[in-house]
C-alpha cells in the first residue's frame, strides 16, 4: 500500500465546460503521512466498494496521480468529452477520506466514457446486438492507482486505430475554429448560377473550403479547384464543381446550383461539424476494439458496403437502406448461406398496409400468388429481392439482397427500403463470396436452376450494420453526411451539446420492396 503525503497541489474538485472554467478547492489535508482510512458507510456504489476493498479500505490517491487524473481531465476535449462536468466532490470543506473517494468516482465515470462511451446504445435503440467492449475499469483504476500508470493506463482506454485519432484531431480543429469564429450571419437569398456575380459567393466558397470541399490557396494541386480571390464575386464553374460534391454527400440534387436546400447545408458551421464528430467519437467508443478480420460493415448513414478480408477492404459498394420510420437497424448478424432465385414472402406489415387493396390482376402482373394467406411473389428478375438473397442470423428479419431497381444506387440519398440492405450488383458480389468460400461451382449450379436454391457458407461472414454519418472514405478524408434517421441529436444531447441545426435526408419512398 503506498503512503500517502500531506501535499499544498489543490484538488480539482469540479471540472465544468472547458478545462479553462475549473473550479479549485485547496484540500492540502487529502494527504498525510499515515495511511487515509475510508469508511464503508460512506461507499455505497458496488464498483467503489470493490476497488476500496481490494485497498483494504485505504485511501487510494497520491498528489501525484491527482495531477495526472487533473491532466487527463484538461485533455478530455481530445475524446469529444469537453461538454461534461466529471465531478470530484461538491463541498468545500470535504474531508480527506470522502474526497479520496469522490476522486474513485470521478476517475471511474471517466474511464468507463472512454473505454465503451458515455451513453449506453441499448437505452437508445429498440434493437442494438453490435458487440461491446468488455473492459474492468474497476480493476483497471486500481491497478494504474498503486503503480503510478494512471496517464498511460487513462490513454489506453479509448480506440487506438487511426480512425479514431482523425476525429479526434478534427473535432479539436472545428472546436477551436467555432469558438474563433463566434456566431455568423446566414447565408440567406435567391438562386446562384455559374456566371453570376453576387456578394454571397465569397461567403459560398469560405464555407466549401472550411468544409473540405474546395482547396484554399497553396494547396490545391488542380488550380481551377482553388478558392476565389478575396476581391472575386463570380460564381464559377470551380466551385460549382465543389458545391456538387457537398450536395451529393447531403442528398441534394447535384446541379450545381445556389438554392434554398443547399443553403441549408451551407449554413452549418465548424460547431454543427464538431457536434457531429463529437457523436463519431462516442460511437466509435461503442464498438469492440477487435473486430473480425474478415466481415461485412454496411454503415447506413451513408448507404455503403465495406468488405474486409484478413483486414483489408477487399470491396466497396453502394447499398439501399431503410427509410426514415422503417430503420435499418443497429445490429450485428452474421451471413449463413447465399440464397439463389429467391421468393418473397411479403410482410403482413406491407401486405395489410400498402398492400391491402391490390387485386388478382396486380398479383399476376407482378409474379405473385397467395399461399396459406400470404402474398408470395414467384423467384425472377422482377422479385422484389432479386436474383439473390444474403441469409443472415437474426430475429429482426433483416438481411442482404438484390433488387429489381438497380437504378436507385445512382440516387445520392439511398433511404428507401423497408429495413433490409440492397445490394448494388448482388451477382458480382455474391460470386466474391461464393469464390472466397470455395462454393463457386455449388452457387453456380443454383443459379442455373431457375427456382429458389440455398447454398450454405462453410463459414459466416459476421455483418456490422453501423450508423456513422461521420466515417474516413476510401481516400482517407473524412466525410459528412446527413443523419437521416435523427439518431445523432439524442447522442449529443447527452454529451452536453446544444440541438443541432443540421440538415436531416428528405429521401422519397419510391416501392413497397423490403
Amino acid at each position: 500500500m503506498k503512503t500517502l503525503y500531506r501535499s499544498t497541489i489543490p484538488l480539482l474538485i469540479l471540472l465544468t465546460h472547458g478545462a479553462a472554467h475549473a473550479q479549485v478547492v485547496p484540500i492540502d489535508a487529502i494527504a498525510r503521512p499515515d495511511p487515509i482510512a475510508i469508511d464503508k458507510a460512506d461507499v455505497t456504489d458496488p464498483k467503489l466498494r470493490t476497488l476500496y476493498a481490494k485497498s483494504k479500505w485505504r485511501a487510494l490517491w497520491s498528489k501525484q496521480s491527482i495531477a495526472a487524473f487533473q491532466s487527463a481531465l484538461a485533455d478530455r476535449g481530445r475524446h469529444g468529452l469537453d461538454h461534461l462536468p466529471f465531478a470530484a466532490a461538491s463541498a468545500t470543506d470535504t474531508s480527506p477520506a470522502v474526497a479520496d473517494v469522490a476522486l474513485s468516482r470521478a476517475a471511474l465515470s471517466y474511464a468507463e466514457a472512454l473505454a465503451g462511451g458515455r451513453i449506453d446504445p441499448a437505452s437508445l435503440h429498440e434493437v442494438y446486438t453490435l458487440p461491446r467492449p468488455k473492459t474492468d475499469v474497476t480493476d483497471g483504476l486500481g491497478v494504474a492507482l498503486a503503480t503510478d500508470k494512471l496517464t498511460e493506463w487513462l490513454a489506453s482506454l479509448a480506440p487506438q486505430d487511426a480512425e479514431y485519432r482523425a476525429f479526434s484531431d478534427a473535432y479539436l480543429r472545428f472546436s477551436q475554429a467555432a469558438a474563433a469564429a463566434g456566431p455568423t450571419e446566414p447565408i440567406t437569398g435567391g438562386l446562384i448560377r455559374v456566371g453570376d456575380h453576387d456578394p454571397r459567393v465569397l461567403a459560398i466558397a469560405d464555407q466549401l473550403t472550411q468544409s473540405g470541399y474546395l482547396a484554399p490557396a497553396g494547396l490545391a494541386t488542380d488550380l481551377s479547384q482553388l478558392a476565389p480571390s478575396p476581391t472575386s464575386a463570380l460564381y464559377t464553374q470551380a466551385l460549382a464543381d465543389a458545391l456538387k460534391r457537398l450536395q451529393t454527400d447531403y442528398g441534394i440534387a447535384a446541379d450545381g446550383v445556389v438554392g434554398p436546400e443547399t443553403l441549408k447545408v451551407l449554413n452549418l458551421g465548424a460547431g454543427d461539424r464538431a457536434r457531429a464528430l463529437a457523436v463519431a467519437l462516442e460511437r466509435r467508443r461503442w464498438l469492440e476494439r477487435t473486430p473480425p478480420a474478415t466481415r461485412i460493415d454496411v454503415n447506413t448513414a451513408a448507404s455503403q458496403l465495406r468488405y474486409y478480408r484478413d483486414g483489408t477492404v477487399a470491396d466497396e459498394r453502394k447499398v439501399v437502406v431503410g427509410e426514415p420510420g422503417h430503420e435499418t437497424p443497429a445490429l450485428a448478424s452474421p451471413i449463413f448461406r447465399l440464397v439463389a432465385n429467391p421468393t418473397w414472402t411479403v410482410p403482413k406489415s406491407i401486405q395489410n398496409g400498402e398492400m391491402a387493396n391490390v387485386d388478382d390482376a396486380y398479383l399476376q402482373a407482378h409474379n405473385m400468388v397467395l399461399r396459406d394467406g400470404w402474398i408470395v411473389q414467384q423467384p425472377g428478375p422482377d422479385n422484389a429481392l432479386g436474383l439473390v438473397k444474403f441469409d443472415m442470423a437474426n430475429n429482426q428479419a433483416i438481411y442482404l439482397h438484390d433488387t429489381s431497381a438497380p437504378a436507385l444506387f445512382e440516387r445520392s440519398q439511398r433511404h428507401l427500403s423497408h429495413g433490409c440492405v440492397r445490394v448494388e450488383d448482388a451477382l458480382g458480389f455474391a460470386q466474391i463470396l461464393a469464390e472466397d468460400g470455395g462454393v463457386m461451382d455449388a452457387w453456380q449450379a443454383a443459379q442455373a436452376t431457375g427456382e429458389m436454391t440455398f447454398v450454405p457458407l462453410p463459414h459466416r461472414i459476421p455483418v456490422r450494420l453501423l450508423y456513422h454519418n461521420v466515417y474516413v472514405d476510401a481516400e482517407g478524408a473524412i466525410a459528412f453526411r446527413t443523419d437521416p434517421y435523427g439518431w445523432n441529436d439524442p447522442i449529443a444531447e447527452q454529451l452536453n451539446f446544444a440541438k443541432s441545426s443540421s440538415r436531416r435526408a428528405e429521401a422519397q419512398a419510391i416501392d413497397i420492396g423490403p
